[in-house]
């Protein structure tokens, strides 16, 4: 099974976008992914969900886990645990428009997780996942929206429960 996102559509070739153009594309789908990780981390996570087209896919291909549509990715994501603390550090993320409606990018991720979270400052920890995504966007109605989220992990492990409220660390901070 191909779990890659699809590159780009039929259509006008890359060259038919100006500069000004593909820069504001790309900008676009950046901005999107930066949305998407505040949502998950900051806002309401089953808002995520209206960042995808009507159609589209998230995936975790080794462990099959796969969402297909608004109404699948958000109830996936609204159930997470109310008292999960996440924090994703995305870097290295390279846009590539491949067409005036398309796009593709691949970006690195670490991710710092605990449930039990009860508040207050957390000592430092190790992350919980380690990976990457393949992303493929396609405009809509002039907004750029995610079509398909492949997750691909290097280094993972379960999410920490928390057994009992944490002092914040002593010392200098």
């Amino acid at each position: 099974m191909n779990t890659e996102p699809e590159a780009g559509e039929a259509g006008a070739p890359p060259e038919a976008l100006t500069p000004i153009d593909r820069l504001l594309a790309e900008r676009a789908c950046e901005r999107l992914l930066l949305e998407l990780v505040h949502r998950l981390d900051l806002g309401e996570p089953g808002g995520v969900a209206e960042l995808f087209t009507p159609d589209g896919v998230w995936e975790w291909p080794e462990d099959g886990r796969r969402f297909v549509g608004r109404d699948a990715l958000r109830g996936y994501f609204a159930g997470r645990p109310a008292d999960r603390l996440s924090r994703r550090m995305s870097t290295n993320l390279l846009v590539t428009v491949t067409s005036p409606t398309t796009a593709r990018a691949t970006s690195y991720f670490a991710t710092y997780r605990v449930d039990g979270y009860t508040g207050g400052l957390l000592p430092p920890r190790a992350p919980t996942q380690v990976g990457h995504y393949t992303d493929a966007f396609r405009r809509l109605d002039g907004e750029w929206l995610l079509a398909h989220r492949v997750l691909t992990l290097s280094f993972g492990g379960p999410t920490e429960r928390l057994a009992a409220p944490v002092s914040p660390p002593s010392g200098p901070r």
